[in-house]
């Protein structure tokens, strides 16, 4: 199998990346058809369609290689922590984490609008460079099971949700500086639309289990960028059981979390309430280009 397609989306890296579709109501994509392979025409009449199921590949999964070249050496995990359940492990199975046998994921997005080779979603859960495999229209009379059982800790809706967001006075400013420099090739309209993005995503508590379980600690980290890539299910993914964060005698506070979102660095923290506040905004000139990582080496639940 070959990808059709490539998402463009306002996500740069997992971190931050919502771990179920919908959630984060702004978060926007472009899907990008290959054109080679996917005529215009092949997406006439899917304008009728408020929705559309998106089958993917985790591209950004550290084991994906291994997974796919090495197979003999290959074992993936039976079991994977789950951030609703605190970090209690369940059966891969019984999860949506990506870190299965064959990574391919599954997810819905509100269709936008349709122009050429390309589909604008919104309410994504995808990262940027997410190659695509194939898109569904979502059917209402068959694909919503109203009655469909679960089990009882999916349903607490509360359990990753933070206390508040709030912003620091110079934030709005400093955003403005930034959006003056990007703000054209943004996805956003304004940087007003963009801080309602970043007040959605930090609504919900997007850091891995093991940085929650941090705070806990005697030695606490500040998290950068790369260190923060992190929003699976999983056990810590660095082999040599460290996270790549820096160590220091600090309080909860004073840990500070990266989120990227377009071009945009956004800065935060968060107290042991669950309370957020959001710091400053900056143009790093390295974040990863995951549309130049192919099917290498993402997230979900």
């Amino acid at each position: 199998m070959r990808p059709i397609g490539i998402v463009k989306s306002c996500f740069s890296t997992r971190n931050g990346t919502p771990r179920q579709p919908l959630v984060v109501p702004l978060a926007r994509a472009c899907l990008v058809f290959d054109a080679s392979r996917v005529p215009p025409a092949s997406l006439e009449g899917l304008e009728g369609y408020s929705h559309c199921w998106i089958i993917y590949v985790f591209h950004l999964n550290t084991d994906l290689e291994k997974l796919w070249k090495e197979t003999s050496r290959s074992k993936f995990k039976a079991k994977v922590r789950v951030p609703r359940l605190k970090g209690k492990k369940l059966g891969v199975f019984a999860t949506r984490s990506p870190h299965r046998p064959c990574p391919i994921g599954l997810t819905v997005a509100k269709v936008e609008t349709i122009k050429g080779n390309t589909v604008s979603l919104s309410g994504v859960d995808l990262v940027d460079g997410t190659p695509v495999l194939d898109i569904k229209p979502y059917l209402s009379y068959c694909d919503s099971l109203p009655g469909a059982r679960v089990p009882s800790w999916v349903m607490v809706d509360s359990s990753l949700a933070v206390a508040s967001v709030n912003f620091s006075s110079h934030f709005s400013s400093k955003l403005a500086d930034c959006w003056a420099v990007v703000g054209k090739s943004s996805m956003y309209a304004s940087p007003e639309e963009l801080q309602k993005l970043i007040k959605e995503v930090l609504s919900w508590d997007i850091r891995s289990v093991s940085q929650r379980n941090q705070t806990r600690d005697s030695r606490v980290k500040e998290v950068n960028g790369k260190a923060s890539d992190i929003t699976s299910d999983l056990d810590d993914p660095h082999e040599d059981g460290s996270d790549g964060c820096e160590k220091g005698p600090l309080h909860s506070t004073d840990i500070i979390y990266h989120l990227f979102l377009e071009r945009f660095d956004v800065s935060y923290r968060i107290d042991s309430d669950g309370n957020v506040l959001v710091e400053k905004v900056t143009l790093p000139s390295d974040i990863p280009d995951n549309n130049n990582e192919g099917i290498r080496n993402q997230h979900e639940e």
